[in-house]
């Protein structure tokens, strides 16, 4: 089971309805409940409706601010969270191949998706004794204590992070698909080498 603290929870929903794109982050955990998320980070990211990447070098500050403050690797490096802004929190094609990507030779790692319509999607990747991806459930633990919301920060993180790049998406569908053939937001993305956008979600 994949369980949040009511902050946590709260923040992820603030985050999730705060625009129109995906936003993702990484899930912090205490070492004595790595799958208990307390709170969730951001770092800068691009996004549309159907994607979210991580800026490498945003990462990798990331990485070392956390371990600079006490935090081992698995506390925040082990758990992708991203929002769908639509109905459905099943991941896509696009998402299966990130996680694999990035986490693929993590011990272990987990993807959680929240959708807008409410609808959540947890799965654990483990490697130890053969690969194996099991199905958690999510939930949130009423019982610790409720520390509050915090929406000027969360909106000024939110801000400092998110960057809504659909109209570029739109931009390059129309400069190189005039047919409308359909064709995967991320390959447009990738092809286009003229926008400044990683090729890994992060390092």
């Amino acid at each position: 089971m994949l369980t949040f603290t009511p902050t946590a929870w709260a923040k992820l929903l603030f985050l999730r309805d705060l625009g129109p794109t995906e936003v993702g982050g990484f899930g912090i955990t205490e070492l004595d409940d790595l799958l208990c998320v307390r709170d969730i980070a951001l770092v800068r990211q691009e996004c549309t409706e159907t994607f979210v990447a991580f800026d490498d070098l945003a990462v990798a500050e990331f990485f070392e601010t956390q371990v600079d403050s006490g935090r081992q690797p698995q506390q925040f490096g082990r758990i992708w969270i991203h929002t769908h802004p639509g109905e459905c929190a099943q991941p896509s094609s696009v998402d299966i191949e990130t996680f694999q990507r990035a986490f693929g030779t993590c011990d272990w790692a987990v993807m959680a998706i929240l959708a807008r319509g409410g609808e959540t999607y947890a799965r654990l990747h483990w490697r130890q004794g053969g690969a194996s991806h099991i199905p958690l459930r999510v939930e949130v633990k009423f019982d610790v204590p409720f520390e509050g919301t915090d929406h000027d920060a969360w909106q000024e993180e939110y801000a400092e992070n998110v960057h809504d790049c659909s109209h570029q998406v739109h931009r390059v569908r129309q400069q190189r698909w005039p047919d409308e053939r359909s064709v995967d937001p991320l390959d447009e993305l990738f092809l286009d080498e003229s926008l400044d956008l990683v090729t890994r979600p992060w390092a």
